[in-house]
C-alpha cells in the first residue's frame, strides 16, 4: 500500500500553509498588481464621472442621456466589454482598467449626481445671496454637502472594481484573478482559495479605508447623528 503524500501541496488540500511560504513572492505580486489597477481604474472613473454629474446637475436635458449611456454601459457582460475593447488597446493592462472605468461610471455618476440633487435649495440660496458665484457654489457648498452620497457610489464602485478585475486574468491582467483562473485550470485547490479569500480581503479592506476617509471628511455627519 502507497503511502499518502507528506506534505498539503502534494496532497492539494484546500488550506496549504505550504503555499503561502513556497508562493509568497507571487501572490504578493498579483496582491499589488490587484490593488494597483482597482486603484488607477476608480480614479479614473471618478475623475470622469464628476463633470459628467455636474453637467447633469447644470442643465437638466443632460441627465437623461448621461445616466441612459452609463447605465447601459453597466449592462454590457464583462467578456463582451473587453473584447470590444480589444481592437482599441490590445492585450494589455489598459483594457482591463478601461472596462472597470467604463463599469465605474453607473455608479459614480449616479451617486454624486443623487449628492448633488439633495443640496437644500435654500442653502444655495443663503449662498447667492453670499456673492457666490457658480463655481465657488460648487466648490465650496454643493460638492461638500454631495460628499457622503459620492462616497456611498465610490465604495460600490471599489469593491465591484476589486471582483471585476478578477475577469481579466482572460488577457494576464487580472490580478489575484490570474491566481485564480491558473488553479481553476490545473485543479489546484490551495491557489484558488488563497487567491478568492485575498480578493475578499482587498475589498473589505477597501470599503473601511474609505468609509474612514468618509468619516474624516465629514466631521458634520458625526454631528447631526451624535
Amino acid at each position: 500500500m502507497t503511502a499518502p503524500p507528506d506534505d498539503c501541496l502534494a496532497r492539494n488540500e484546500w488550506i496549504c500553509g505550504e503555499y503561502l511560504s513556497t508562493r509568497r513572492q507571487i501572490i504578493l505580486d498579483a496582491v499589488v498588481q490587484h490593488f494597483q489597477l482597482t486603484a488607477v481604474s476608480v480614479l479614473i472613473g471618478l475623475l470622469i464621472a464628476l463633470p459628467l454629474a455636474v453637467l447633469a446637475r447644470r442643465w437638466g436635458l443632460a441627465a437623461g442621456p448621461v445616466l441612459a449611456v452609463t447605465t447601459i454601459l453597466y449592462t454590457i457582460p464583462s467578456l463582451a466589454m473587453f473584447s470590444l475593447l480589444l481592437p482599441v488597446y490590445g492585450l494589455s493592462a489598459a483594457l482591463v482598467v478601461a472596462g472597470l472605468v467604463l463599469y465605474s461610471l453607473t455608479v459614480l455618476v449616479r451617486n454624486i449626481l443623487a449628492g448633488l440633487r439633495a443640496v437644500p435649495e435654500e442653502t444655495r440660496q443663503a449662498a447667492r445671496g453670499m456673492g457666490y458665484g457658480p463655481i465657488r457654489l460648487l466648490l465650496t457648498v454643493e460638492l461638500p454637502l454631495a460628499v457622503p452620497a459620492a462616497m456611498a457610489g465610490l465604495r460600490i464602485a471599489t469593491v465591484s472594481a476589486v471582483a471585476l478585475l478578477t475577469v481579466g486574468a482572460i488577457v494576464g491582467f487580472g490580478g489575484l484573478g490570474n491566481l485564480i483562473y491558473a488553479g481553476m485550470n490545473t485543479y489546484f485547490k490551495a491557489q484558488v482559495l488563497t487567491a478568492s479569500v485575498l480578493c475578499v480581503v482587498i475589498a473589505v479592506l477597501a470599503d473601511l479605508l474609505l468609509l474612514g476617509v468618509q468619516r474624516l471628511i465629514t466631521p458634520w455627519t458625526r454631528a447631526a447623528r451624535g
